[in-house]
């Protein structure tokens, strides 16, 4: 079931990523918005890499938060975090109370997923995973020729579009995707690289 609301200016929002993928244990960090202007608060988790626990470790992060009753949307970087460590956005979102927006760079490839995820253990669970966070849409941000993709559960598609939209004040990636990546590469490599 989607829900429809009224969306602030400054409506609150966690944008997570995670770090590099180095070691068996890799750092996720939420970034915590008022829109896409205002950086609240950071907050931080581990996962395992390629694990099955990047689920409970952000539903612990966020519940456990001092900013939790003002949280709005989940917003997050893609459906996997430490290479193949699926996030169930489904359960998330019931566990929480909280809509989530998936944001992908790009379209995501379902048959060299597919074949990545039999060399893991638990491919068929992964694989069940990206299949119920439902149907893929482009939504254009500050550069109509480079689209992002979204997918989300909780509320209306037409509101994660608008959400995402509004908070995409740097780039075509919503701030609190970015400044989340910014934190977490910087972290771990010493230095922030890449794009979020």
């Amino acid at each position: 079931m989607s829900r429809r609301f009224h969306i602030k200016d400054e409506i609150r929002i966690l944008g997570i990523d995670d770090s590099a993928l180095i070691g068996e244990k890799i750092l996720i960090v939420g970034a915590f918005f008022r829109g896409g202007i205002w950086l609240d608060g950071v907050m931080s988790s581990y996962i395992t890499r390629d694990g099955m626990d990047g689920t409970d470790s952000i539903i612990s992060m966020v519940k456990s938060s001092k900013h939790f009753p003002q949280l709005r949307i989940i917003m997050l970087d893609g459906i996997t975090y430490g290479g193949f460590n699926p996030i169930d956005i489904i359960t998330l979102h019931k566990k929480t109370g909280i809509p989530v927006i998936v944001l992908m760079r790009k379209y995501p490839d379902f048959e060299l997923i597919a074949k990545a995820l039999t060399h893991l253990p638990h491919g068929e669970e992964r694989m069940a995973i990206f299949k119920r966070a439902g149907s893929i849409t482009k939504v254009c941000t500050v550069d109509p020729l480079n689209p992002v993709y979204i997918q989300c559960c909780g509320i209306d598609l037409m509101d994660a579009a608008k959400i995402v939209r509004s908070s995409s004040t740097r780039s075509n990636i919503p701030e609190p995707l970015r400044v989340a990546h910014l934190i977490a590469t910087g972290v771990i490599l010493g230095e922030s690289r890449g794009k979020a």
